[in-house]
């Protein structure tokens, strides 16, 4: 024997074994202390024995091990040499046959197989399937005959193993139709929810009443029965499965159950005195199946059981929780969908498509892509993804993906069973009909949120009716009922709604006849938090303001289009002007366009707001679109020169910051003097970047003198933009003058940036700094910085700026002697704007030319040029890795 410590994970064909600690729950119950210490012997004579043999132990199953064996014989030895060192009754369970390994753990039928084989077993048993059995020579094997086992379609031949210091004698096997209670087969095959099915078995031990709940169609019965299934050894009087869907009467619920437990009602008691006496001192498990509409009698029933018996224990589902004291509820998620091919959603999807269509295959072309959308868009909920895979009978995946807008009637199927399950408008109908009228009011006024909603927007199209309170305690209700998902993680409750909720509820408010009442709501609800959101931007808590845009993108949106459909353009207005502000900082460049929208709208009716929309619409230089940045700025600058409009923080000087690209700095300073005249500089932007077009038109002597008490200037506004925005320019001005000055700003610049969350200004320091850096400082934090800013401006589609640090990058490598890859990058970076912002890149461009000779230099630069964006930014990363190499370990 050798030593498996570090065996490898066997592949291909594979023999598994499964242990399991036999009457594993009642041990908990009797004496845990006592439990607790046999488990650590069990676990090292187990794990031991595995390792001895070249075993490979990759899961736990509550008290058991799962472990896969290149060798059979060697399973069956480490099976043999454990079972006669164990303390605790075992039992284990072997079988061989092929199975994937992925992420950690195996697949494949084989793996059912063993655990099914182990569960027909009893303590200290060692049970073979025919599979293992056939490849074993040597061994001593009690033929049990075929016997069905759980799962298994056809009946598995079964094999004791017999050794000395074995048991020999055992009750017959635990065989399909042996068990007591109701419990049948499960329909379906079970797919993904391993983890799931674990946290509850473990669940199971501590909790007797654990209560499954989610949204219908979530999967929660079909978790139950196999959880159920899994556990069904530990309870001898059996599981026993109650559906009560079809129960509408409440007070029908214990006749119910007395019914399927045989149990009649006992003179002088209630049917439910009767059923809970009768179930004293069984060791059963009860499984209360869809209890959301006779949920307090079930709770009734419930809490008189628990009480008559310690040995029973109770697994429920429904879409709230049954309020019961010492209940654990137990939010089942939906499934993964965030894997792409390899989720269980899809998954799912392909396993119940191969059963309406044998050959159903995600290698046929674009069926990958269109089921991995198919169920992200369908929230990863089982029911939904299996009426989506039944339509593969007549339609490709590409077919159903392209119709989910109008997924109540699309997905239906012909399933049998409860009528609830046979489309995803019964399913969801079901939870929707057992709202009171508070519910559903609120849930259907909450359809129009897009991304989420807090409880102040929930307020705002709730009504003015109800307080926050009573908002508060429907939202509360909605939540418990699965209807709404609550994310607590940034310190404030974030509410969301699946989007199949979401638009059955947005169908109810339609029917109900106030859906443009509460989308007018919605939309002026977000228009009138301009100024709570730029008081905050206009403070020390900055990076709140950031947070709560990007929170809220998909509102903003939702809200800017309703008003500009319906011809409400002071709210559309001033949701594109604050929200294209807040979202230039953060590099998102959406809300731009809804100010440039606006513009001719605004101009014809002399809007209030026009001027603040030329000046946000004119930042649309940062996307690279320079001329029409220029047609916005001198617009803008003509109706700023009425003097009938006002913009907020003196952002106006941002008007001249589109001449600056074109190689105009000299009417940059003069727009800048003019509103610096005017008092309008509140916030210190409008010197800021009065200093950069000073620089820019060779004027440093005056750029200094303006330089000077900027930054102080600044930190008395304590605005984080405003001084990190000041310390760029700075650091700018006096480059040349005094570059460590220059480094220090521009580093203290980055901190506030990033600390404040303005990603732009983050960028554009980074940018800055790789710059200083190379000309003045240390080559290594050059790359680095250039690094950062190539990804940014990358990530938002800022191919301008791009060009620019990417002109830097190519200065840089040339100083470091990398002439290729400079030449390469330079020949993408040239253009006339880059070579107005980086100077020295008409420089590089004519060393390069002396080193490498015309020819060589022309044929990289086209081979750059030609490069596409994503190319030319991979090509970067290289060549920056290849050269922080050399610098950091030089040949």
């Amino acid at each position: 024997m050798v030593s498996a410590a570090a065996a490898a994970a066997p592949s291909g064909v594979v023999t598994f074994l499964f242990t399991d600690v036999e009457g594993s729950t009642r041990r908990w119950e009797a004496d845990a202390q006592a439990m607790r210490a046999a488990l650590v012997v069990h676990d090292k004579v187990l794990r031991t024995a595995i390792e001895a043999y070249d075993g490979f132990v990759f899961s736990h199953t509550g008290d058991g091990f799962v472990a896969a064996f290149a060798s059979p014989m060697s399973a069956v030895n480490a099976a043999i040499d454990a079972q006669r060192e164990l303390g605790l009754p075992v039992r284990m369970g072997l079988a061989t046959g092929e199975a994937e390994r992925r992420d950690g753990d195996y697949f494949g039928t084989v793996l059912n197989r063993a655990a099914r084989v182990m569960a027909a077993g009893h303590g200290g048993q060692i049970l073979l399937a025919e599979s293992t059995a056939g490849l074993l020579s040597g061994v001593d094997l009690l033929d049990l005959g075929p016997r069905r086992l759980r799962d298994v379609p056809t009946p598995v031949q079964v094999f004791q193993v017999q050794s000395e210091g074995l048991r020999t004698d055992f009750p017959s096997l635990r065989a399909l139709d042996e068990r007591p209670g109701n419990l049948r087969p499960a329909p379906t095959s079970f797919i993904g929810r391993e983890s799931e099915v674990a946290e509850l078995h473990a669940a199971i031990k501590t909790h007797r009443l654990i209560t499954l709940t989610g949204v219908g169609g979530v999967g929660k019965t079909r978790l139950a029965l196999e959880v159920a299934a899994r556990l069904a050894d530990e309870f001898p009087d059996g599981v026993w499965f109650f559906e009560l869907a079809a129960v509408t009467d409440p007070a029908a619920v214990p006749d119910a159950v007395a019914a399927v437990l045989g149990i009649t009602q006992q003179p002088g008691k209630t049917v439910t005195e009767s059923v809970a006496s009768a179930l004293e001192g069984r060791s059963r498990l009860l499984v209360f199946d869809n209890c959301e509409h006779v949920v307090d009698s079930v709770a009734d029933l419930v809490v008189a059981i628990l009480a008559a018996s310690a040995t029973v224990t109770i697994l429920a589902t429904s879409r709230e929780g049954l309020g019961v004291s010492d209940e654990q509820l137990w939010r089942v998620p939906s499934l993964d969908v965030n894997s792409g091919t390899q989720s269980a959603a899809v998954n799912l999807f392909v396993d119940r498509a191969q059963s309406v269509v044998s050959d159903f295959s995600l290698a046929q072309p674009g069926e990958a892509d269109a089921v991995v959308e198919i169920c992200r868009r369908l929230d990863g909920i089982p029911l939904a993804i299996e009426l989506a895979a039944s339509r593969m009978a007549s339609m490709t995946a590409s077919d159903v993906r392209d119709r989910l807008d109008q997924r109540f009637r699309l997905l239906v199927g012909s399933r049998r069973g409860l009528a609830r399950h046979q489309t995803l408008r019964h399913a969801v109908a079901w939870s929707y009909d057992h709202l009171d009228d508070a519910e559903k009011v609120l849930l259907e006024r909450c359809s129009v949120f897009a991304g989420g909603f807090d409880l102040e927007s929930a307020c705002a199209v709730a009504g003015s009716d109800q307080d926050e309170f009573e908002v508060l305690n429907v939202l509360d209700a909605l939540v418990r009922k699965s209807l709404l998902l609550a994310d607590r993680s940034s310190g404030h409750a974030r509410f969301s709604m699946p989007e199949t909720i979401r638009q059955f509820a947005e169908e109810q408010l339609a029917a109900r006849g106030v859906a443009e009442e509460v989308r007018a709501a919605h939309a002026r609800y977000f228009a009138g938090r301009e100024a709570d959101i730029l008081a905050l931007w206009d403070s020390p808590r900055q990076r709140e303001a950031y947070d709560w845009f990007t929170a809220e993108l998909a509102n903003l949106r939702t809200a800017f289009r309703w008003a500009t459909d319906h011809g409400d353009l002071d709210d559309a207005a001033t949701i594109a002007t604050y929200a294209g502000w807040l979202g230039d900082l953060v590099e998102n460049y959406e809300p731009m366009a809804w100010a440039e929208e606006l513009t001719e709208p605004a101009r014809a009716v002399d809007h209030p707001r026009l001027a603040f929309l030329y000046v946000i619409a004119s930042l649309c230089f940062a996307a690279g679109r320079i001329e029409a940045a220029v047609r916005y700025s001198d617009a803008g600058q003509t109706v700023i020169g009425t003097g009938h409009y006002e913009v907020p923080f003196g952002l106006e000087g941002g008007l001249g910051v589109a001449y600056l690209a074109v190689g105009q700095p000299e009417r940059t300073v003069e727009w800048c003097r003019a509103l610096i005249a005017r008092g309008r500089d509140t916030h210190t932007i409008t010197r800021a970047t009065l200093v950069t077009a000073l620089k820019m038109a060779g004027r440093a002597d005056d750029a200094m003198a303006t330089a000077n008490g900027l930054i102080e200037s600044a930190e008395a506004t304590r605005n984080p933009y405003a001084i990190s925005f000041a310390l760029l320019e700075y650091g700018y001005a006096c480059r040349g003058e005094d570059p460590a000055r220059a480094r220090d700003a521009l580093r203290r610049g980055l901190v506030i940036a990033r600390d404040s969350g303005n990603r732009t200004n983050e960028t554009h320091l980074a940018g800055a700094l790789s710059r200083r850096e190379a000309e003045y400082g240390d080559p290594l934090a050059a790359l680095e910085y250039s690094a950062v800013a190539i990804h940014n401006y990358h990530n938002v589609g800022s191919i301008a700026q791009m060009r620019a640090i990417l002109a830097a990058l190519a200065a840089c490598l040339d100083r470091l002697g990398c002439y290729e890859p400079a030449a390469t990058i330079a020949g993408f970076a040239f253009d006339p704007v880059t070579a107005v912002w980086v100077p020295e890149l008409s420089t590089t461009v004519d060393h390069l030319r002396d080193v490498l000779g015309d020819p060589t230099y022309e044929s990289l630069a086209r081979k750059g040029e030609t490069m596409s964006t994503a190319a030319i930014a991979t090509y970067a990363y290289d060549q920056i890795d290849q050269a922080r190499t050399e610098l950091e370990h030089p040949s």
